[in-house]
């Protein structure tokens, strides 16, 4: 018997359609000589500390470190019911496709379970992108041998090891210190989680350092042949910054003065530059995720379930959790099917359509630039809009703007720079004329960000020449302020994340890390911020994101090479070691415990200095609160509870705005 192992149950329908499993079963659906079943996510999971002793039951500094001689998992007790079908099925296949998701987290789901069951027959892997029919079969037809994908497994057991001896060590470690320091509460620590909370940590204390600098500018209404336009003052050499802005008030003021009363400005000179932009690459999920974020408002798990439900509901776009935005060069035969598909999907969009060129080959196709996967990008069967909500809708017009622009001409636009003199002061202005639209007939032009209080803007600017004169209008003396860095977004978290090599300064390491796919991947990233969030270590604050007191807490805590970004993009760079065939799954394990058993005896004895910022008073009794997380995140509660059941949101205590919340895996006594 073959037996068709998916991710999903929703996976699980659409590859058992295509194979005429249509007989439902208890957890599967069969047919001829096969049965096609799923997991719900992962069946199996690490088993905790005290699964390899009763001592471990309680925290204790004494009992560290924790270096499990032979790792165990358990059966989740959730899904035990799907396991054990499983479990059956693989007793009697004679063949195993493994059809889980095509990444390293879809690998381990299924080779954890074929592990422990003792499943040794024949294994070949289904490689799917895309969840539509003409898809899955095309890929059941080009199924994979086990060991291509084997290193991945590998891989994403090097992952789960690694994050369970630093997240099981290291929090049980520092949470008894900072109970004897006086702190009450779980200081959680982990691989990924803690260098990303450093990140937000950072960026708040950049914002809570900024002093803030005044500084004027001058602007000034021009016309010419009727044409009126803008042109700004340049501050003369000695009163300015680093960035060109005016520091001295007197200056500013004595320049806005001359303009006025000079009536008109002669242009000096005139430069124009022809632009020319090509498309932005299809969506990879970070891009995706943080686009969704500044335009839709979306957080990033809420991107990433839309995505999903594009990919696996609607089969209206491919695998999302892709880390690239590249396309395959093979996949350019399909492109007539893929644009048949959308216009099918939306047959508003036909004028456009005739627009496109579809032998243009832009640099997205690119089999160099292609990881495991490849960009998001719609599928090649119509879709239904009707079926999909408002966000869903949105979403999906994205991805699919993000196609079609590789069939439209390249952006062009003029830039011209024009220098007056005005009253003995110096002028510039700024035109741009697009001549080309291109590909911005799909994806529209951002909205210019301002910086430090003043709006940019874009403007036509008159036919000007050297010589020619202009009136001057209006005059308007600016006073401004330089403004602090702007908290994160969740988005633009996501991208830290991805783009950590930027605040690298050593060379060599800033190289490794621009190879290496930064703080956490595609797959991960959006359950780390969202851990963040519930955990109490971060804080919604409309779009923004800030840290809490108890991530300040944290941060200044723990190791700093725990909280480094830089090592964990280094340990991210030996998965793909492991992955690559290049390390061992073992060599990775023995030097992490290594790692691990140095911290545990260098803090063994130690004594943190820890701000503790009070706890709130409970509203009803007045007695100390603790915090406590429930289905909504954390809360503060009555320290009297059940006596006194008085609550208050994290965010409202004064002087705090929340501290870690335990992990369901890293029970404290």
């Amino acid at each position: 018997m073959r037996v068709f192992l998916c991710e999903k149950p929703s996976q699980g329908k659409d590859i058992a359609r295509v194979l005429g499993a249509s007989q439902r079963g208890n957890g599967c659906y069969s047919g001829s000589g096969l049965v096609v079943t799923w997991c719900i996510g992962h069946l199996i999971e690490a088993a905790p500390p005290e699964a390899y002793g009763e001592q471990y039951k309680h925290w204790s500094i004494d009992q560290l470190p924790i270096l499990p001689a032979r790792w165990r998992v358990e059966v989740k007790p959730k899904t035990a019911t799907q396991f054990k079908t499983v479990q059956q099925l693989l007793a009697k296949a004679t063949e195993l496709v493994i059809a889980t998701d095509a990444d390293r987290e879809g690998e381990m789901i299924a080779r954890e379970i074929v592990e422990l069951c003792g499943y040794r027959g024949p294994i070949q892997r289904l490689w799917l992108s895309a969840l539509n029919d003409a898809s899955i079969r095309k890929a059941l037809g080009a199924l994979k041998p086990s060991a291509e994908t084997l290193p991945l497994y590998y891989s994403a057991l090097a992952r789960s090891r690694a994050d369970w001896l630093i997240g099981m060590n290291l929090s049980r470690l520092f949470t008894v210190l900072g109970r004897q320091a006086g702190y009450d509460g779980v200081l959680s620590v982990g691989r990924v989680q803690t260098p990303t909370l450093r990140l937000v940590v950072e960026r708040d204390r950049e914002i809570a350092r900024f002093v803030s600098v005044p500084f004027w500018a001058v602007e000034v209404a021009l016309a010419h042949a009727g044409q009126r336009f803008m042109a700004n003052w340049t501050p003369p050499p000695g009163c300015t910054d680093d960035a060109g802005r005016c520091l001295q008030q007197s200056v500013a003021q004595q320049a806005a003065e001359r303009l006025r009363s000079a009536g008109q400005a002669q242009v000096l000179s005139v430069e124009t530059e022809r632009m020319r932009e090509g498309p932005p690459l299809p969506f990879d999920l970070g891009t995706l995720q943080e686009v969704c974020s500044k335009q839709l408002g979306l957080d990033v798990q809420e991107t990433l379930d839309i995505a999903q439900a594009l990919y696996e509901t609607h089969k209206a776009t491919t695998y999302p959790r892709s880390d690239s935005g590249y396309l395959p060069e093979s996949m350019l035969v399909e492109v007539p099917a893929v644009l048949d598909a959308v216009l099918a999907t939306d047959p508003t969009l036909r004028p456009l359509m005739e627009r496109l060129d579809r032998a243009q080959r832009s640099r997205a196709w690119n089999d160099g630039k292609v990881t495991a996967h490849h960009g998001i990008i719609p599928t090649l069967e119509p879709a239904k809009l009707s079926a999909m909500n408002e966000k869903e809708l949105a979403v999906y017009r994205l991805i699919r703007a993000h196609y079609l622009a590789q069939f439209l001409p390249h952006h062009e636009f003029d830039r011209t720079v024009a220098q007056l003199a005005c009253g003995g002061q110096q002028l510039q202005a700024i035109g741009k004329q697009v001549v080309v639209s291109g590909w911005r007939q799909v994806l529209a032009e951002p909205k210019a960000q301002d910086t430090d209080s003043e709006p940019q803007r874009s403007q036509v600017l008159p036919a000007l020449r050297e010589g020619l004169t202009c009136q001057v209008g209006q005059v308007d003396l600016k006073a401004l302020k330089t403004l602090p860095p702007k908290p994160y977004t969740q988005g633009e978290l996501v991208a830290a994340m991805k783009g950590v090599a930027k605040l690298v300064t050593d060379p060599r390491l800033k190289q490794k890390l621009k190879d290496t796919t930064g703080i956490g991947t595609e797959a991960t990233r959006a359950n780390v911020i969202g851990g963040l969030l519930a955990r109490g270590y971060l804080v919604k604050k409309g779009r923004a994101i800030r840290a809490s007191d108890a991530a300040f807490t944290l941060i200044d805590t723990v190791p700093p090479a725990i909280a480094d970004p830089c090592t964990t993009a280094v340990w991210e760079q030996a998965l793909d070691m492991i992955e690559a065939g290049t390390l061992t799954l073992d060599t990775f394990i023995e030097k992490q415990s290594a790692w691990v058993v140095q911290l545990v005896q260098q803090y063994r004895g130690a004594t943190l200095a820890m701000k503790l910022p009070p706890s709130p008073a409970c509203p009803q009794c007045g007695a100390p609160m603790r915090q406590r997380s429930g289905k909504s995140g954390a809360f503060w509660s009555c320290s009297r509870y059940p006596d006194c059941k008085g609550t208050q949101p994290v965010e409202s205590s004064p002087g705090k705005r929340g501290t870690p919340r335990k992990r369901s895996t890293a029970k404290a006594p």
